[in-house]
């Protein structure tokens, strides 16, 4: 697996088949759509919703979109922060982890998690925090068998939806 930081910023459009493989990767993931609430429709996701939605991820400071490709297929995509928008937080964030539905359970999830993991590392950090959704026990099962700790349960400042923030010691 490859991971390569989608290199726009949010004012630029995405290549359109670039955007096909990212709107197909979204739409396999309509279980978690449906949970979380970002798409009107989650049977009904659009091309101009991903490049939206994505603009917005973009928009905040210190944020990167990474793209995971395996021979060339795109099978995953995530967001991270370099921080969190409350300065009492040193940690980065992952703010989304998606793989293609099509290829779950072959390790890619586990493989992006310590891409950005090591990533954090290899800048200096001591730590990296996310957040899942309260309703989302398949999340947080996986991320708990990565080795991340519930530290606290809150609503999410987007849409204010009851979550559990949980974070992982990056050691050297």
């Amino acid at each position: 697996m490859r991971l390569e930081p989608l290199a726009l910023t949010p004012d630029h459009d995405l290549p359109g088949p670039l955007l096909t493989e990212l709107t197909a990767l979204y739409v396999s993931a309509r279980a978690f759509h449906a949970l979380s609430g970002e798409f009107p429709d989650p049977d009904d996701i659009r091309p101009e919703q991903v490049a939206a939605a994505l603009a917005d991820e973009l928009a905040q400071p210190g944020a990167q979109v990474s793209l995971a490709r395996s021979e060339g297929r795109l099978v995953g995509v995530v967001v991270t922060l370099d921080r969190h928008p409350d300065p009492a937080d040193p940690d980065p964030w992952i703010g989304l982890l998606m793989v293609d539905a099509r290829e779950r359970r072959k390790g890619y999830g586990r493989e992006l998690a310590a891409a950005v993991e090591e990533r954090f590392r290899a800048a200096g950090r001591s730590a990296v925090r996310l957040a899942v959704l309260d309703a989302n026990a398949e999340g947080l099962a996986f991320w708990t068998a990565l080795g991340y700790e519930v530290l606290d349960h809150r609503r999410d400042r987007e849409r204010g939806r009851p979550c559990a923030v949980l974070r992982k010691p990056l050691r050297g």
